[in-house]
């Protein structure tokens, strides 16, 4: 039923069962506070660490933040739950008490904001396509992709963009024959990274300077996912990113002013803590002063990108520079961190959208969409 006072009714999905569930807390929390009441109506739904889905109140969303140095979090002791079904042109969810349904509620349009595996990963994009919900963002198939980083190389190198050197070990391989998934590797020269296949925010990941490190890199990277890859380092680079958005109807998305990551520690590594619970390790500086050409080679590569992982709403592509000017893609976040201070929002703040007005953008596009397959 559509929503008398004529707001759109925005469904902010959060939490999750991943590795990042305390990013996603805090994502959500940044894009409630953005959201303007007189123009949305906000509905939390939370999945906690275990599972469990449960409804929020916009109070409770907003709450979401960093507190005395420690990400928010959603208990697992929260009760009741809640169901999600489909509702018209939208989706409805309802509390379970008992054997009733109560404190039903409907909304227009999805906000997945659940980073990592079960959310950022074409899984919930399925379930929104099936139960004909709008949503923000990329669909199954680029969700899917861009996730795994040795099927997103795959894709990008498909399509000519420049990628660097990587292998994937997969728990057969490693299971079978772990000394020829390590031979492969020591082709590459040191330093190398090994990380979860479908991992993100840093977590589970190893910058690796001797061979001898490898078997314990890469059962740290096991433990976030049976599936690793292990990139060549590249060394003198500069770490710069660009974010895209894509256009109203179609056509060529639009790409921001890139920024770069300035890391000030030893091993020059941007991990969750530095990403995150930023101290002196890291500066932001965004725009990036880069030679026009540099620039302009940045925004090409991260539009073509885009369009070859079948990126939908938004994303943002990660590159390295090298010293002569050419760019390498290093991969493409279909659900980027979403702070004000995050690199995304923070970009398009320096090309002139706001982060208010991004958000409006976002969700503007998730309700044009058609839904099915396009």
């Amino acid at each position: 039923m559509p929503d008398p006072t004529g707001r759109t009714r925005v469904a902010v999905i959060f939490g999750g069962v991943s590795s990042e569930h305390e990013v996603s807390c805090l994502t959500a929390g940044g894009v409630t506070r953005a959201m303007d009441p007189d123009r949305y109506d906000v509905l939390g739904i939370g999945i906690t660490p275990d599972g469990t889905w449960t409804q929020l109140s916009r109070d409770g969303l907003t709450a979401m933040e960093v507190v005395d140095g420690s990400l928010p979090r959603l208990s697992d002791d929260v009760a009741p739950a809640t169901l999600l079904r489909r509702a018209g042109g939208g989706g409805r969810v309802a509390t379970v008490v008992g054997e009733s349904l109560v404190d039903v509620a409907d909304f227009d349009v999805a906000f997945a904001l659940l980073h990592g595996p079960f959310g950022e990963d074409g899984t919930i994009q399925g379930l929104f396509e099936m139960y004909g919900i709008p949503y923000v963002g990329s669909g199954v198939a680029g969700s899917a992709i861009s996730m795994d980083k040795d099927l997103m190389k795959r894709a990008l190198h498909t399509r000519g963009l420049p990628v660097g050197p990587w292998v994937a070990i997969t728990p057969v391989e490693w299971s079978a024959d772990p000394d020829a998934a390590l031979a492969r590797v020591r082709e590459f020269s040191l330093p190398v990274f090994v990380k979860p296949a479908r991992g993100g925010s840093s977590v589970g990941i190893t910058r690796v300077t001797s061979y001898d490190d490898l078997p314990a890199a890469i059962a740290e990277a096991q433990r976030w996912d049976p599936k690793v890859i292990v990139e060549q380092g590249f060394c003198g680079v500069r770490e710069v990113e660009c974010a895209v958005l894509a256009a109203v109807g179609g056509g060529t998305p639009h790409t921001s002013l890139p920024g770069e990551i300035e890391m000030h520690t030893d091993d020059r590594f941007y991990d969750f803590t530095a990403k995150y619970l930023p101290a002196d390790q890291v500066t932001l500086h965004v725009p990036a002063d880069l030679p026009d050409t540099v620039r302009a080679a940045c925004q090409d590569v991260a539009a073509r990108s885009f369009d070859a992982l079948a990126a939908e709403g938004l994303a943002r592509v990660d590159m390295f520079v090298t010293r002569e000017g050419d760019v390498y893609v290093n991969e493409l976040n279909t659900l980027p961190g979403f702070t004000r201070t995050s690199m995304y929002p923070m970009m398009w703040a320096a090309s002139g959208i706001e982060y208010p007005d991004l958000i409006t953008r976002l969700l503007d596009l998730a309700l044009a969409r058609p839904l099915g397959l396009r």
